[in-house]
C-alpha cells in the first residue's frame, strides 16, 4: 500500500517522525559509497557484470538499435541532456530522462512515482513503447536465449529452469544500477569536516539554501528527502506540489500547469501537480530542468523553484550562491567502459 507524503511538510515536522528510527537526526549527510540492497535482490559480482552487459546491449530493444545507456548516459549525467526523451520510432516524449547516478537511494520512480521499486521501473521500460518497445517477456526472453553465452551466465547467475525471464533481466540490470553512486563531493568532504571543500560562494549558497526553505524539500543522502530505512520503506513517496505557488508568470513561461503529475496515475484529486522530490546530486551535469526539460539553465531553475515553491524571488548574488553550492554536489563519477557483449 502507498503512503503518500508530501514534501512540503516542514522537515523540522519530518525530523520528529523519524526520531523514533533514528537516535539523532542530522538533514544532511555524506552520501554514502553503497545504495541500500533489497532483500529480494541481493548483490553478487557476476549478477552486477550481467546486468552491466544488459545495459549497453541493443538487443534490449525492439529494433535491436536502442541500449538503456543512450537515454542514461553514464559518462555524462546518468540522462541523454535532452528537453525530452524522444520515444521508440522517434515519436516525441514528454517528459525529461532522469539521472540513473544514485538511483538506488530513491524510494520510488519516474517523475510522478509510478514505480514502486527499480525492479518495477526497468520492467516497465523494457516494455513500454516509450522506451525500449519489446512487446512481451517471451519476445525478449527468445531473443537472449538464442545466445549461447547468455543462456551460460543466466545459468550462472540464476539457478532453476528458464532462467531467462523478464524478472531476472530486471534483477540483474537494477544490481548494476545500485553500484551507479557517485561520493566524495565537494560538499560530502565538507559534512566530513574539510571546511575549505566548498567555496565561500558555495559555503554562502549552502546557508541560503537552507534559509530560503529549500532543504524542506531537498535533504538527507541523496538530497531528496529519505532513502528506504529512513522512515520511508521501497514504494513509499516523497512528493512536492509543483507549482505550490501557482500564479506566477513562470507557470505559463515553462508550461508548468500542463501536467497533474502524480493525479494522472492516482485520480486522487489530492494528488493534482505532486511530483517526486528529484535528487540534487550532481544536478549541475543534467541540464535542462524539471519534469517537461523547460528550463535551460541552473540559476534560472533556482529562480523558478524559489518563486514557485517558497512564493520568494531571489536577488542576482543570492542565485549566483545557491548555483555554486548546487555544483559542489557533484560526486565522482566512475569511468563507464562499454563491455564486450556476447
Amino acid at each position: 500500500m502507498w503512503i503518500e507524503r508530501v514534501a512540503w511538510i516542514m522537515f523540522g515536522i519530518f525530523a520528529v517522525l523519524i526520531a523514533a528510527r533514528a537516535a539523532a537526526f542530522e538533514p544532511f549527510r555524506s552520501l554514502p559509497d553503497r545504495a541500500p540492497i533489497p532483500r529480494g535482490n541481493t548483490q553478487t559480482a557476476d549478477k552486477i557484470a550481467l546486468g552491466k552487459q544488459l545495459f549497453f546491449d541493443p538487443r534490449l530493444s525492439l529494433t535491436g538499435q536502442r541500449t538503456c545507456n543512450d537515454c542514461h548516459d553514464l559518462n555524462k549525467g546518468g540522462d541523454d541532456g535532452g528537453r525530452t526523451t524522444a520515444g521508440f520510432g522517434g515519436r516525441a516524449g514528454h517528459r525529461s530522462a532522469p539521472s540513473l547516478w544514485n538511483v538506488g537511494f530513491q524510494t520510488v520512480y519516474f517523475w510522478d512515482g509510478r514505480g514502486s521499486s527499480l525492479e518495477y521501473a526497468i520492467k516497465e521500460q523494457l516494455m513500454s513503447a516509450g522506451a525500449m518497445a519489446m512487446p512481451d517477456e517471451a519476445t525478449l526472453s527468445a531473443r537472449l536465449d538464442s545466445n549461447p553465452e547468455y543462456r551460460t551466465e543466466f545459468g550462472d547467475v540464476f539457478r532453476g529452469n528458464a532462467p531467462i525471464s523478464l524478472d531476472n533481466i530486471a534483477a540483474s540490470l537494477a544490481s548494476f544500477l545500485r553500484t551507479l553512486v557517485t561520493p566524495n563531493s565537494p560538499f560530502d568532504r565538507y559534512l566530513g569536516g574539510e571546511a575549505a571543500a566548498l567555496t565561500p560562494s558555495a559555503a554562502r549558497g549552502f546557508h541560503q539554501f537552507v534559509e530560503t526553505g529549500c532543504a524542506s524539500c531537498h535533504f538527507w543522502v541523496n538530497m531528496a528527502g529519505p532513502v528506504p530505512g529512513l522512515a520511508f520503506g521501497m514504494g513509499e513517496g516523497f512528493y512536492e506540489l509543483f507549482p505550490n505557488f501557482v500564479g506566477s508568470p513562470y507557470d505559463a513561461r515553462y508550461h508548468l500547469m500542463d501536467e497533474m503529475g502524480r493525479y494522472a496515475v492516482t485520480q486522487n484529486e489530492a494528488h493534482r501537480r505532486l511530483w517526486r522530490v528529484a535528487s540534487l546530486r550532481n544536478i549541475a551535469l543534467t541540464a535542462p530542468y524539471f519534469h517537461n526539460g523547460s528550463v535551460a539553465t541552473l540559476a534560472e531553475a533556482v529562480r523558478v523553484m524559489a518563486r514557485t515553491e517558497l512564493n520568494q524571488e531571489l536577488g542576482p548574488a543570492e542565485v549566483d550562491d545557491i548555483v555554486s553550492f548546487l555544483h559542489s554536489l557533484t560526486g565522482e563519477h566512475p569511468t563507464q567502459t562499454a563491455p564486450q557483449l556476447p
